[in-house]
């Protein structure tokens, strides 16, 4: 009977798990490793919740982010669909690829916010250790 309802678990499992077969055909992150320092002059915008700055590197520069004080997301301004020359800027706490104003949460690790696109903003992982701030690929 044990048997049953666990082979019976695992296949619901698999039947419930999302399609992901659009997102194979996504961007995907660069090989990154960066460390600043958030008492560099350039960076004193990101100490403050809500801050962000802005960093060379990635495909189009970095985009560093300061979520509430403690932690920090960053991402590339590479628009997802790779098809823009200019690079996405930030509107609040949304990234705006300005060629198709298709626009990406910070909060929700880049997904995309606009209909008909499937594909995230490429994050990146951060690393706070004192004030040194670590940016890599995952």
């Amino acid at each position: 009977m044990y048997k049953k309802i666990m082979l019976l678990v695992c296949i619901t499992l698999f039947v419930n798990c999302s399609d992901t077969t659009n997102l194979t055909n996504c961007i995907r992150s660069i090989n990154l490793s960066t460390v600043t320092d958030l008492n560099n002059p350039s960076m004193i915008n990101a100490q403050t919740p809500g801050g962000f700055a802005e960093l060379p590197g990635g495909v189009k520069g970095i985009l560093l982010f300061n979520k509430n004080g403690t932690d920090f997301v960053a991402f590339d301004k590479l628009c997802p669909k790779n098809e823009c020359t200019t690079p996405m800027v930030l509107e609040g706490r949304v990234l705006t690829c300005s060629c198709h104003e298709s626009k990406y949460s910070v909060d929700f690790g880049g997904a995309p916010q606009t209909d008909g696109f499937e594909c995230p903003a490429i994050e990146y992982k951060v690393t706070k250790n004192g004030s040194t701030i670590r940016i890599s690929n995952f």
